[in-house]
């Protein structure tokens, strides 16, 4: 039998009562956050549901984490917990389940418009890292910059490489981007570029969410790791290639990627993206033995990105991929972070890195769609190498099931000007 909610929820909605994804959200502006299930075009108040005594089950039932201004005690309770969360709510939201539907002071109180409500980051992010795990965009970043000869390094095969990125500077969904200043290339013999970025790109990433972490020393087994992943959010790693291009060699990533991060407001569980689970890529050579999974999945995660150019009311899509695509999955990303013996915490985001498809039509930014500027790219009246002040970027993602949608909203920014600099020796 479909499982059905008393909530109407149209058959294109991202959040039926399949997926129940969790956010933090303020009801009204000066109101104190609180945690939230998506449910159709509603949100629900969860520090309601706990006041009224409804997660009655052995975890919950004496627990203050949904009287919290972010998610992280809950992530941090682990599986048990989450998946007593979700058979209560289903429960609770389910069309033959009266104690909510029938309750009409509660159920007006508890269910708001999702429109009415300010959505915020649900979860206090510790550390994030970022990885490099689509085979495809290292081949192609190799392909541009190294040539054929040798387009991925060795070591990726064996390793998922990643950065520490900057934690202070991921924001919600809808948050405007400024554009980063910095250095680039010099040309010629004159001295490198100073002044905000020419090669402003988005990257189509997806992160990983941590629930319960690992103490310091004790890696986590790859075969046990989904344990510590509560859920999964659309992410754009905003990325300044010119600054980037400069100052890698020999660190990394550093002014390039930290100006800013989006993610979009709601965590899809991953007992929600269970049904769409999807066997992972064969790894040739085989990953050594603490990365070698007796399960070894993705998921079946569509992927897409329009750009609205500046001027312009009309989005045009760019690109369309797949989580399935990754070659490191995310539970080896995480097994691999601690297994020098790092301890996650509840909170802290794994990004995935650019998932970038076979095909050109489904690279995941503009460094590969437009081989670095080479060719521009055709949007709705006008063209783009890389975003330009005023563009939107607006990333989606979504599981099909039979009758019902399992996704995750949006995840949007506006790129606007670099302000005037102040006190700043220019020359």
């Amino acid at each position: 039998m479909v499982l059905k909610s008393f909530v109407e929820v149209h058959p294109d909605s991202h959040f039926p009562i399949q997926n129940l994804p969790y956010g933090v959200f303020k009801p009204e502006p000066g109101s104190e956050p609180r945690p939230g299930v998506a449910i159709g075009d509603y949100v629900l108040d969860l520090s309601l549901i706990a006041l009224a005594g409804l997660f009655d089950g052995p975890y919950l039932k004496n627990s203050d984490c949904f009287n919290q201004p972010n998610l992280n005690k809950f992530v941090g309770l682990g599986r048990p917990a989450w998946k007593e969360a979700r058979t209560t709510l289903q429960k609770l939201l389910s069309d033959s389940e009266p104690t909510l539907r029938d309750n009409t002071s509660l159920r007006q109180k508890a269910l708001l418009p999702m429109v009415k409500v300010q959505m915020l980051l649900p979860v206090a992010i510790g550390d994030y890292s970022d990885f490099f795990a689509s085979k495809h965009h290292a081949r192609n970043c190799g392909l541009m910059f190294r040539g054929p000869e040798n387009a991925i390094n060795p070591n990726w095969f064996h390793i998922p490489i990643a950065y520490h990125g900057r934690a202070s500077s991921i924001v919600i969904s809808g948050t405007d981007i400024i554009r980063p200043r910095g250095q680039g290339h010099p040309t010629a013999n004159s001295l490198p570029y100073f002044g905000p970025s020419r090669k402003l790109d988005f990257e189509l990433e997806m992160a990983a969410v941590v629930g319960p972490g690992n103490e310091l020393g004790k890696p986590v087994d790859v075969n046990v790791s989904a344990d510590h992943i509560f859920g999964l959010v659309l992410m754009n790693d905003w990325s300044a290639r010119d600054i980037q291009a400069w100052e890698y060699m020999p660190l990394g990533p550093f002014l390039g990627k930290s100006f800013g991060t989006t993610i979009s407001p709601w965590i899809v569980t991953l007992d929600a993206l269970e049904p769409f689970a999807f066997d992972a890529p064969e790894q040739n050579p085989p990953p050594l033995p603490y990365l070698a999974e007796k399960n070894s999945k993705n998921y079946d995660i569509s992927l897409q990105v329009s750009i609205i150019p500046a001027g312009h009311e009309d989005a045009c899509t760019v690109t369309r991929s797949n989580l399935k695509h990754l070659y490191w999955t995310i539970t080896q990303q995480l097994a691999h972070h601690t297994i020098n013996g790092c301890n996650l915490r509840p909170g802290d985001l794994l990004g995935t890195g650019t998932i970038s498809g076979p095909e050109p039509e489904s690279y995941g930014c503009l460094l590969e769609l437009t081989w670095n500027g080479q060719k521009a790219l055709s949007l709705t009246g006008t063209t783009r190498t890389f975003l330009e002040d005023g563009d939107e970027v607006i990333l989606t993602g979504c599981c099909k099931g039979d009758g019902y949608n399992v996704g995750f909203g949006e995840c949007s920014g506006k790129i606007i000007p670099s302000p005037p600099l102040k006190h700043v020796e220019l020359s």
